[in-house]
């Protein structure tokens, strides 16, 4: 693997808005396409890109938008359901909005005539993080600065409340582990809940604050990873509650922590929006240094590819993409 300096974008989506949040569908949706949701002031587009990277006939990036939702609201953090399906008859894409109001609010299209929208209430402070329980994705859950994680089912019923020490800043749902349930805290705790006894099962310790972001890894259920302060954290969990691997690479503060889907040793970072530029670290666990460095005007959002190794970061009117190598 070759050192990578600092890299414009591999690719660009223009977009009519400013982007707060973007996301991958990390989930096979039946179709060749990798679906991507990205969230505006007031919108959220669904659309679909192929990229020369997986097929020879694209040439650099193809994107078509498949849908905009209204949302009347900035939208925060987008999940994806493992529901969603383009090779079903009809296709159905279904996500879940966080935003600035403390609601979530369900999405459920055919893309066609069928748009539906529920609202989730509970929450009575500002929204950090939601998913979709990986497996079947009858229930999502969401973490919140009012110092609860909660579990809903698809018609907005609460099933499950945990009391969290301090604001709740990342919540993971891992497919191999679909019984439990990983909460970052901004305190610098990582605890993991058993869904059926709500009891917790382990704890991590970052020492240090404030934790802004975490990950639990897809390709190795047993790492995890988080940015607090200016660091970059890893844990293996069956070696210690404690980092075994950390890293100050951002000047400022780091902001989001993800991991790749299709390498253990491959996650990217980003530092606090900036006055004009966020900076984007894709780092490999085997090298000392970042292997790739992009910059953003103003970027928000993380995400990766399903397949592929390759993220993607929302900013002003645009989508950034950086492709880097195994």
């Amino acid at each position: 693997m070759k050192q990578d300096s600092t890299r414009n974008a591999a690719y660009t989506v223009d977009c009519e808005d400013y982007v707060h949040v973007v996301k991958f569908n990390p989930f096979d949706s039946g179709d060749a396409c990798s679906l991507i949701a990205y969230g505006g002031n007031n919108y959220v587009v669904v659309g679909a890109c192929r990229f020369q990277e997986e097929d020879a006939e694209v040439e650099g990036m193809q994107y078509k938008t498949l849908r905009t939702f209204q949302h009347g609201i900035r939208v925060d953090a987008i999940a994806w359901s493992p529901e969603t399906r383009l090779d079903a008859l009809p296709p159905q894409i279904r996500f879940c909005t966080a935003a600035s109001d403390r609601k979530l609010r369900l999405f459920t299209s055919d893309l066609q005539d069928k748009n539906e929208c529920k609202t989730f209430d509970g929450h009575s402070d500002y929204i950090n993080d939601l998913v979709f329980s990986p497996k079947e994705g009858q229930e999502v859950a969401s973490v919140s600065d009012d110092h609860t994680c909660r579990i809903w089912d698809l018609e907005g019923n609460e099933k499950a409340h945990f009391g969290l020490r301090s604001p709740g800043m990342s919540v993971c749902w891992h497919p191999e582990e679909a019984f439990k349930l990983m909460v970052a805290e901004k305190n610098g705790t990582i605890r993991f809940y058993d869904i059926i006894t709500h009891q917790i099962i382990l704890s991590l310790k970052c020492e240090q604050m404030p934790l802004m972001s975490a990950d639990w890894c897809l390709k190795n259920a047993f790492k995890i990873g988080a940015v607090a302060g200016r660091d970059w954290l890893i844990w293996n969990v069956t070696c210690s509650s404690y980092p075994q691997d950390k890293r100050p690479v951002h000047v400022d503060r780091a902001r989001l922590f993800s991991w790749s889907q299709v390498n253990e040793n491959l996650f990217a970072t980003t530092g606090y929006p900036g006055k004009t530029t966020t900076q984007l670290l894709i780092h490999h666990l085997g090298h000392p240094q970042p292997i790739l460095t992009g910059t953003a005007a103003v970027g928000s959002g993380l995400t990766w590819h399903r397949t592929l190794p390759l993220c993607a970061v929302g900013g002003d009117h645009k989508i950034f993409f950086w492709v880097t190598e195994m």
